[in-house]
């Protein structure tokens, strides 16, 4: 593992930017961008326009480990290059910022009021690529809808089952067991998952620590013992729907929680921009979403 990549994710101040929407919700995020659906005829083509998006991200003037402190990916972001250079790499060694790998291959249906991960098909071969590419970790979402014990016990030995596969790898893992912000039982899921969460740390073998990104909470600093833990490396937070300036209002009442955001990230960037004004509005969202990162 590599030391440096390990204590600036560990320590340092800032947040992680998630560049990581596949298949499933590439078309939305291009939508946002100004990119119709009629843009692009092939999934080929879709990607093509996407890695151009996450490229035009990566290379900005504000997008420096200065303020990001890693960079979650599409595994075809990981597999493809950025000015000719491996993505993973061009992110640590031009970037400074830490590249992590999402794994999961969607959601399964819904059951006992959660969406848990489909069965992964395809974990060991991208957990060797991911560690012959110099990423660092990986990321895996499930999906909590209800305050349903057995459900989000379901969700939770499958995050922790796949944690320890992923560790043992030599990657650390974000586990992402997201709670839908418009639930009407959205307090009392986070109850129960942060019971269960905190039941299952001990298992996490001594010496190794795991990542949470997480819903940001109903209760201001609910996760302050999580974030405390000496098995959690980093509490990180999803803007799960939330506007940009929402996201960074609630997160900067939770003191230790920093930002994994993804479309608040994005917000008000399109391909019809100029460069000039693309990287503006950028550095905007970078330096808010930082400010309420290090509260």
């Amino acid at each position: 593992m590599n030391e440096a990549q390990l204590h600036k994710i560990g320590h340092g101040a800032g947040f992680l930017a998630a560049l990581d929407q596949s298949g499933g919700s590439t078309p939305k995020a291009l939508a946002l961008y100004g990119v119709p659906e009629t843009a692009y005829a092939t999934e080929a083509a879709m990607f093509e326009l996407m890695h151009e998006f996450r490229s035009r991200i990566i290379t900005a003037p504000a997008f420096t480990g200065e303020r990001i402190l890693g960079a979650i990916l599409f595994e075809q972001t990981m597999n493809r290059d950025v000015d000719g250079v491996p993505t993973p790499r061009y992110l640590w060694e031009r970037k400074n910022v830490v590249p992590f790998v999402k794994v999961d291959e969607g959601l399964a249906a819904e059951a006992d009021g959660v969406r848990p991960m489909k069965p992964f098909t395809e974990l060991d071969g991208l957990l060797k690529s991911a560690v012959d590419r110099g990423v660092f970790g990986t990321k895996m979402r499930s999906f909590i809808l209800r305050a349903d014990a057995r459900g989000i016990a379901t969700v939770l030995d499958q995050q922790f089952a796949y944690a320890r596969q992923i560790l043992d790898a030599g990657l650390t893992p974000i586990l992402e067991p997201e709670v839908d912000i418009t639930s009407a039982a959205k307090q009392e899921a986070e109850e129960l998952l942060k019971q269960g969460i905190l039941e299952r740390l001990p298992g996490v073998p001594d010496g190794l620590r795991v990542m949470l990104k997480l819903s940001i909470p109903t209760v201001d600093d609910f996760y302050a013992d999580l974030i405390a833990h000496p098995k959690v490396l980093r509490v990180v937070a999803l803007s799960g729907g939330y506007s940009r300036k929402e996201a960074d209002a609630r997160l900067a009442a939770n003191h230790g929680l920093i930002a994994s955001f993804s479309r608040a990230l994005t917000e008000g960037l399109f391909r019809q921009q100029s460069d000039e004004e693309f990287d503006r509005v950028l550095a905007t969202s970078i330096a808010a979403i930082y400010a309420a990162s290090t509260t």
